[in-house]
């Protein structure tokens, strides 16, 4: 996941049932000519959102929102803000290592998925925004163009079929100076809220349980009820998910969000139907592409029929390229129009400013089911009887 540009329209332009008006929805106001109006069926707690900067770190960023969210969920309060950079900064050696004994053959970039976070979570610990903030001066946004070109010039020199003898503990430390450099060096000690903490000691006291956590995807390539490793370029480490059909993937969906559990959700956001500016992410019955340029400006100013979402469609779409693994982002809520239509609540690490949504929007859920490569969700937000077919023990 990876991608950071955007395009932008035109603002937000929605009513809500103030009643059930949740804080992310202050700055969705009644604006002149909008059809649209969203009733809240579920908001679920989430901390500020962040900014990724000119870095393709969506996937550090979606899932540690999301793991402060469980942490509110459990009863433990919003005073968590992870550090985003200290997983992206332990990753990038792993990635290096794993390019290189690879010979070269796999991904060496600045993204990622949820399951890299994990990983992190697993064998280094984490940290908090404010003790590693992975920056050199922290009035400047975040930058990796020259750290992954600087990174990438280290493991392309080492991880190809040409070399006959690897040193690869000075590549290896090559890769860690670097990451220092430009990134900062991560503390073995620190002190948080007169407490002395290891990057693991800190992950420990948090109470997030890494072992609680799946992927679930929906492929029809292999076998539902199995496990496989996602096919994207960005799972450089073949994490496996476990494939669903695509009825219960929607239905565990549903189910985690209306139950109080939110999830890390990674997509495609290269449809024209992804509108940002808008607050909007739909995919209208009648392809845009065929739309006159009147019917494409009528899409976010009133509702429109969406597009039935089946499992050969979604696979088609993954097949040809046209669904790839772009962005990680967290769901938080689920919101319906007032043709019952669900779309579901998506935070972005985009920032505050890029829309006039707070930096959040609306997925329409034939979007959702059309668009989503993978989630990470806790094993308790599966329903008890496909958690069973899965073989996993909640």
């Amino acid at each position: 996941m990876k991608k950071t540009i955007i395009v932008l329209y035109t603002i937000c332009a929605f009513t809500y049932t103030q009643a059930q008006q949740a804080p992310y929805h202050e700055a969705l106001t009644n604006m002149k000519g909008s059809e649209y109006k969203f009733t809240v069926v579920k908001s679920i707690d989430a901390n500020a959102v962040q900014n990724q900067n000119q870095t393709s770190t969506c996937w550090s960023f979606s899932s540690l929102s999301f793991f402060e969210s469980e942490l509110i969920r459990m009863g433990k309060g919003k005073d968590f803000n992870f550090s985003e950079m200290y997983i992206a900064r332990r990753a990038y050696p792993m990635k290096a290592d794993n390019y290189v004994r690879m010979h070269g053959k796999t991904n060496m970039s600045e993204g990622g998925g949820f399951p890299d976070v994990v990983e992190v979570l697993k064998k280094y610990g984490m940290m908090p925004e404010e003790v590693y903030s992975g920056k050199k001066n922290p009035k400047e946004p975040h930058n990796h163009a020259v750290l992954e070109a600087s990174l990438k010039g280290i493991v392309e020199a080492v991880g190809n079929d040409k070399n006959t003898k690897i040193d690869f503990e000075a590549m290896h430390a090559s890769v860690e100076s670097t990451c220092d450099a430009y990134l900062g060096k991560v503390p073995e000690k620190f002190m948080y809220k007169g407490k002395e903490y290891t990057p693991k000691t800190y992950a420990e006291a948090t109470g997030i349980n890494p072992d609680d956590y799946v992927f679930l995807t929906s492929f029809s390539h292999h076998p539902f009820y199995s496990k496989f490793s996602l096919e994207v370029p960005d799972n450089w480490n073949w994490q496996s998910m476990y494939n669903l059909p695509l009825n219960e993937f929607q239905e565990v969906m549903q189910y985690a969000v209306t139950n109080g559990y939110s999830f890390a959700w990674a997509a495609d956001i290269s449809e024209k139907g992804f509108r940002f500016k808008d607050g909007l992410a739909i995919v209208p019955e009648t392809p845009i592409s065929e739309m006159t340029e009147s019917e494409k400006a009528d899409l976010v100013k009133k509702p429109h029929p969406q597009l039935k979402i089946t499992q050969e469609n979604r696979q088609l779409a993954f097949d040809n390229y046209e669904t790839q693994d772009d962005h990680g982002m967290h769901v938080v809520g689920l919101v319906k129009d007032q043709n019952a239509t669900p779309y579901y609540v998506i935070k972005n690490s985009w920032g505050k400013d890029r829309n006039e949504c707070d930096g959040y929007f609306y997925a329409s859920e034939s979007y959702v089911l059309y668009k989503t490569t993978n989630i990470m969700l806790h094993k308790k937000a599966i329903p008890a009887s496909i958690a069973k077919k899965l073989g996993i023990t909640q």
